[in-house]
């Protein structure tokens, strides 16, 4: 066979659930260097085989691969099987959620090594990439449904991974609940898409959507219903307003879970079904616009949230929620491949930055209040170098990855005809607050008086197993956006040219378009550098952690949104549950009915006990009145043939 693994895509995700079920059934009897052996062994082949498909892929001319490996559903006219793709997207995110994993599982040794439950950690830590893999791999939506319900179920396991510890539980099921709620739109819209295309293979849907006529703005079509349908099941896996409530809980699991699940792969899940959706997105304005709106507001509205927050994990995952907002601003207005690119060096710089909050926390052991570290530069030098190139990154600042991705989306935002240039200024403000959360975290952190008992924690840089994860990021982070660096001297963007068989060619900008690109790159640094300085005036000197009032409070107590969703949604439901549902339903009709029978029964059984009185001479009498009604039954209708049709 030319290509083996491209032939042979299913090896790809089986390596890790293999990883999963001998972890998971043997691993609590072996010690951790077996488990970390096959955990490590899973993944590390997984990648390898990953890279070796997109050579192949890349080899054979980058031509659409598509195998049909085995039927799984088949009902009538309707199939849905074993089927999976490599294009051009699949290799982004294949890449992403293989390489990042797999330094992410790296990382994981040595932070887990002295935990409880170190076999069934990595035993999820593997389910999830085989999940995700089914996700990114999928080539229908049913078994890319598979996958996406799959990642939700590690989330939860992961997230609630100290599961002896209340408030980890809790956010494991707010975690879990809420994707249910956006997953029944998401299967809503499936639905709606087979209704009209008969099938939810992705070939046959987006070849006939793509013959359909786009609905007008306004209009709520069939084209525009579904996609807004998937687009809630997005806001609920990528934590999009109003659904985002549950991932700054998940920072209750384990840091590296956080880094992998919650940054740099599950979350983009979202990001990446609109983008895989895009032939349908385009045929729907209206839902596009939404899908705009939506990832901007979500962009300010965690960056202000960011802004106070004191739990160094909770600052990065506003700023997690922030981020996902930019992914989907880009695809909103067009630019998937915007949307797309970020979603990349996303996972590299965010992956780095709760990795090395993780080495800070594990230095501090275990503590994540930013007010009481500081003056930790030069104690946990690594540490803090490879988390200041990913907060430059983040920041915006050139030549670090974000600022190529961030730029193409302010600058698509910009030239969007819906209302592109409020869309552009409010994705603006929110990289003004980015640069200011991210740099506030920096100083509060690594400069500064020292503000922890040094008899009580003794800071130390983490272990080899988790710097050297550290460092790759870091250089990712500093050279991930380097594809899109040549249009600023007029050349191509090499990026958005590898995903043009997916999306389309990017349409060539005249020497006005670039000219007006190159001064929104400088008005986009300008408000990197704006954050920064304010960061560093306000946090660079000996501060003192004040009280909470007025914006402040409103902010640190995150606008009183779950107050909000426990007021209006949690309490009247666990009500209907408890005062009507089983008070009254439950235990008052369904338990009486069934209670009031038995009882019944137990009065009949009662009243006829009582013919069992031990007396001979009345037993005889019972058998005599017996023979005679048998008698009489049968003899009756002899005796009286005239009322039963002349019987003899």
């Amino acid at each position: 066979m030319p290509n083996p693994i491209l032939n042979s895509l299913w090896i790809i995700p089986l390596l890790p659930l293999l990883g999963s079920a001998i972890n998971g059934l043997f691993g609590k009897a072996w010690p951790n260097k077996i488990v970390s052996s096959i955990a490590l062994g899973s993944t590390g082949i997984s990648f390898l085989c990953a890279l070796e498909a997109v050579r192949e892929f890349l080899a054979g001319g980058s031509l659409p691969f598509r195998k049909e490996f085995f039927d799984w559903i088949v009902a009538g006219n309707f199939r849905a099987g074993f089927d999976l793709q490599l294009d051009q997207l699949t290799v982004v995110m294949l890449l992403v959620v293989t390489g990042v994993g797999f330094l992410i599982h790296i990382y994981s040794t040595g932070y887990m090594a002295h935990e409880g439950g170190y076999y069934r950690f990595f035993s999820y830590l593997n389910l999830f990439m085989f999940f995700m893999l089914i996700l990114v791999l999928a080539a229908n939506y049913v078994l890319l449904f598979v996958g996406w319900e799959g990642v939700g179920l590690c989330s939860y396991l992961l997230i609630g991974f100290y599961f002896l510890k209340k408030s980890a539980a809790d956010a494991g099921k707010k975690a879990f609940i809420v994707n249910r709620i956006g997953d029944f739109g998401f299967m809503l819209g499936m639905f709606l898409l087979f209704r009209s295309f008969h099938s939810l293979d992705f070939k046959t849907v987006f070849d006939a959507a793509a013959t359909w006529q786009p609905d007008a703005m306004g209009q709520f079509g069939t084209m525009t219903v579904a996609c807004l349908l998937l687009f809630v099941g997005a806001t609920g896996k990528s934590a999009q307003l109003p659904l985002y409530v549950w991932l700054p809980d998940a920072m209750e699991g384990p840091t590296p879970v956080s880094a992998l699940i919650h940054a740099a792969t599950m979350v983009t899940a979202g990001v990446y079904v609109v983008a895989r959706s895009h032939v349908l997105f385009t045929h729907a304005p209206t839902a596009m616009y939404v899908v705009a709106i939506v990832g901007c507001a979500t962009a300010f509205f965690a960056a202000t949230i960011g802004l106070v927050q004191s739990d160094i994990k909770k600052v990065l995952a506003y700023s997690t929620v922030s981020q996902l907002g930019y992914m989907f601003l880009g695809c909103g207005v067009g630019a998937f491949s915007a949307g797309i690119f970020h979603l990349m060096t996303h996972a590299f710089f965010k992956a780095l930055l709760f990795l090395a909050a993780g080495s800070v926390i594990h230095a501090m052991g275990g503590e994540q209040d930013m007010w009481h570290m500081g003056g930790l530069s030069k104690k946990i030098k690594i540490t803090f170098w490879t988390m200041l190139v990913a907060t430059i990154a983040i920041a915006g600042f050139p030549p670090f990855a974000a600022f190529f991705s961030k730029d193409a989306i302010l600058f698509s935002a910009y030239n969007s005809q819906a209302g592109g240039k409020a869309l552009y200024t409010v994705g603006l403000l929110a990289a003004v607050l980015t640069s200011f959360y991210m740099f506030r975290l920096i100083w509060l952190t690594f400069f500064g008086e020292q503000r922890y008992d040094e008899h009580h924690v003794h800071v130390h840089e983490s272990p080899l197993s988790m710097t050297v994860p550290l460092m790759i990021l870091a250089l990712l982070s500093f050279t991930g956006g380097w594809f899109a660096a040549p249009p600023l001297w007029g050349g191509k963007d090499y990026f958005s040219e590898f995903l043009s068989p997916v999306f389309g060619a990017a349409a060539e900008t005249g020497e006005a378009a670039h000219s007006l690109e190159l001064a929104l790159s400088g008005v986009a640094v300008v408000a990197a550098l704006a954050g920064l300085i304010v960061a560093w005036r306000m946090y660079s000197k000996k501060v003192e952690r004040g009280t909470s009032t007025g914006l402040h409070k409103l902010l640190y107590d995150k606008y009183y949104v779950d107050e909000l969703y426990l007021a209006a949604v949690v309490r009247p439901l666990v009500w209907l549950s408890t005062s009507v549902l089983w008070k009254v339903i439950d235990a008052g009709a369904i338990d009486g009915t069934v209670n009031g029978l038995a009882h019944g029964a137990q009065a009949i059984g009662d009243t006829v006990r009582h013919t069992q009185s031990g007396n001979t001479r009345s037993y005889a009498v019972w058998v005599v009145v017996g023979a005679i009604v048998v008698f009489a039954i049968i003899f009756w209708p002899v005796l009286h043939p005239a009322l039963f049709g002349g019987v003899r």
